[in-house]
């Protein structure tokens, strides 16, 4: 069973960390502008330490990371799952525990730096990685439990025809005509 959802989302926040790390890596207003997107308005003329390369090169690899973890997940899920339902777990996870950290230290790093409005702005993307980390392992629960009840209608339907036949072995041996379901013979 294809992964539709937890392809969809690993996806989406590829995108969104690659586009974030896209739009941080500009000299002029990166950072603040990457903010900007997110939802925070900040002045150049505020914050002038934002600007600082110590400061925009590794924010721009950590959201690079991110998105490509996120990226690892999506090809992960689309090749790997039919071979092994478990293959993109650990990605997955991998990739929403990263997302959570860098958003807590861009948290940490913009309330040092003065930034009014970040705290609302980086629950609100907690929250929507948490939504949809749980959208992910309900989505693989489910396939999970559907392809335990197949298993076992498999087993149930095996024991069954293995029934019928040792009936009808046991009738042909004794000479006996077979009952047929239902009582007749």
């Amino acid at each position: 069973m294809r992964h539709i959802l937890t392809s969809f989302l690993a996806l989406h926040w590829a995108v969104v960390f690659a586009l974030l790390a896209y739009i941080c890596m500009d000299g002029d207003r990166g950072i603040a502008s990457a903010l900007g997107v997110l939802g925070v308005s900040v002045q150049n003329s505020t914050l002038p330490g934002l600007e600082h390369a110590a400061i925009v090169a590794p924010l721009s690899i950590a959201l690079l990371i991110v998105a490509v973890l996120f990226c690892w997940a999506f090809v992960e899920t689309l090749l790997n799952i039919a071979a092994r339902p478990e293959a993109g777990d650990s990605v997955v996870r991998i990739a929403f525990i990263s997302a959570s950290f860098l958003l807590s230290l861009i948290l940490v790093g913009g309330v040092a730096q003065g930034v009014n409005g970040l705290f609302m702005v980086v629950a609100i993307q907690m929250t929507a990685l948490l939504a949809s980390y749980v959208a992910v392992l309900a989505e693989r629960r489910s396939a999970t439990a559907m392809t335990l009840h197949e298993s076992e209608l498999h087993v149930a339907a095996h024991r069954m025809a293995i029934g019928a036949a040792h009936s009808s072995l046991l009738s042909r041996i004794s000479g006996r005509p077979e009952i047929k379901p239902g009582g007749r013979r």
